[in-house]
């Protein structure tokens, strides 16, 4: 991790002793110290430069300290302000971090302590500004067109992407079904030498058995019934480019054998040739299986499986990066908006949070089947529950508040009343509305209240769909 270069220190304190012990602390440390006497002249001197941190006393002699705070966030909402203080009182203090301060130092402090803080806040600083800057070239370097995602587990992926695609070695990438394998795979290849030559997919579940050595090595003809002429393997014309074997566990043994001949010797045979043909290809494989468990059973080569699983990237399910689920969704609603010609700008956040609370096990791909089939049904510019198809969902919600067990208990440890009741009035106005097939009129008189309470409510919880 890079620290900042010589972090640069603005100490404001209107006591010159304070001001003098402050600048021999921190220049000891190795930073760089201005000192500002007031709260005027700290203004001043952000005004003309930025500042790495800054040491700002609450109590200052011709304003607050609040005042300085409020000017360094307002031209630099990255500068980091630490206030200081032997009069603030616990409301100021709160005030001070509620306007971004990073934290509240009370007077006499312990220097030892003042210098760890100071530490630790730089050490944030320098991790977050890092961060930025992976994510920005990511955002540049990889076709996010296709790959959407800034979760932690995704931006690992993508440092991986990087720092595997400029070589020539083997990747193995697993996951459950729909989690994008193909699309990491297809960044890889971007991303390489290789980028402007062929990138060819072999879906090694969808090809019968019999045609699978012709498939992927060529024929030449009358080496079999129905080779009327000479055919390409899609090795010969992957030449210079990658391959992509998806399911990859799904070929059979004799085949496997053939295979690992292919990537070991970088050669093979057509189907009824006589000669060895030679390539030039990058491998890629992806499987949806536990490849060692397949391997322990006798299904799978051991010495096959080392070959590709040079580097393995695993894919995470939806149901561990839900940080990119709103962004997954807005992607997809976007998409199949511009492909329909349809105006839909957005999905309520009660949707968002139904979403939330479906497990996916058909991943993004099950993800990105109920947006394009949402947006086909909706007639609004916003995907409302209602239009978002979101029946197996809501349902699941449903059941879930029903059968849950409030613990009274949970009080000693603090909770939300609020959230608990608005929990439960939505699952009585959604269920309410199934029952009489969204029926509004209906189901207020179920619920015992007016149409026009109804609506009140609906709308206050985002589920009105009129």
């Amino acid at each position: 991790m890079t620290a900042i270069s010589q972090p640069h220190i603005l100490v404001v304190d209107d006591e010159l002793s304070m001001r003098e012990l402050l600048e021999f602390l921190l220049s000891r440390e190795g930073y760089r110290v201005s000192l500002a006497e007031n709260g005027r002249r700290a203004i001043a001197m952000l005004d003309k430069q930025t500042y790495d941190l800054l040491l700002c006393d609450i109590k200052l002699g011709d304003m607050t300290g609040l005042n300085v705070l409020k000017a360094a966030k307002t031209k630099d909402p990255d500068t980091t302000v630490i206030m200081i203080s032997a009069f603030a009182t616990t409301e100021t203090a709160v005030e001070a971090m509620n306007m971004g301060a990073y934290d509240y130092v009370p007077k006499p402090f312990d220097n030892e302590e003042l210098k760890q803080t100071i530490a630790k806040a730089l050490d944030l600083k320098t991790i977050e500004h890092e961060k930025e800057i992976i994510e920005d070239e990511l955002k540049k370097n990889l076709h996010f067109d296709l790959i959407v995602g800034n979760s932690p587990a995704m931006l690992h992926i993508y440092k991986m992407i990087r720092q595997v695609a400029p070589t020539r070695t083997n990747v193995l990438i697993t996951g459950e079904s729909g989690t994008g394998k193909e699309l990491i795979a297809r960044a890889i290849h971007q991303e390489s030498g290789r980028r402007d030559n062929q990138f060819v997919v072999i879906n090694c579940g969808g090809i019968p058995e019999t045609l699978m050595e012709s498939e992927l090595f060529g024929h030449k003809k009358g080496s079999f019934t129905g080779a009327t002429h000479d055919k390409k393997g899609l090795f010969e014309v992957a030449d210079k480019g990658t391959i992509f074997l998806d399911e990859i566990g799904e070929l059979s043994l004799p085949i496997q054998v053939k295979l690992l001949r292919a990537i070991q010797e970088r050669t093979f045979k057509p189907v009824g040739g006589s000669e060895d043909l030679s390539v030039d290809i990058r491998i890629i494989a992806a499987t949806n299986k536990q490849v060692e468990k397949e391997v322990i059973e006798g299904n799978f080569r051991e010495d096959l499986f080392y070959r590709l699983n040079v580097i393995e990237i695993k894919m995470p399910p939806l149901r561990d990066r839900k940080g990119d689920l709103r962004t997954l969704a807005q992607h997809f609603l976007d998409k199949y908006s511009r492909e329909m010609g349809k105006k839909i700008s957005k999905i309520s956040s009660y949707a968002i949070d139904m979403l939330n609370k479906y497990d996916f096990p058909g991943n993004i791909r099950e993800l990105e089947n109920l947006l394009e089939r949402s947006v086909a049904l909706s007639t609004t510019n916003i995907l409302l529950p209602d239009s978002l198809a979101l029946s197996i969902h809501k349902r699941r919600w449903i059941e879930g508040i029903r059968d849950r067990r409030f613990d009274l208990d949970e009080v000693s440890q603090g909770v939300s009343l609020d959230s608990i009741l608005e929990e439960i009035e939505r699952a009585y106005l959604l269920k309410a509305l199934e029952v009489t097939n969204g029926n509004k009129n209906k189901a207020a008189e179920l619920l015992g209240i007016s149409f026009r309470s109804m609506r009140y409510r609906l709308d206050k919880l985002g589920t009105n769909s009129d």
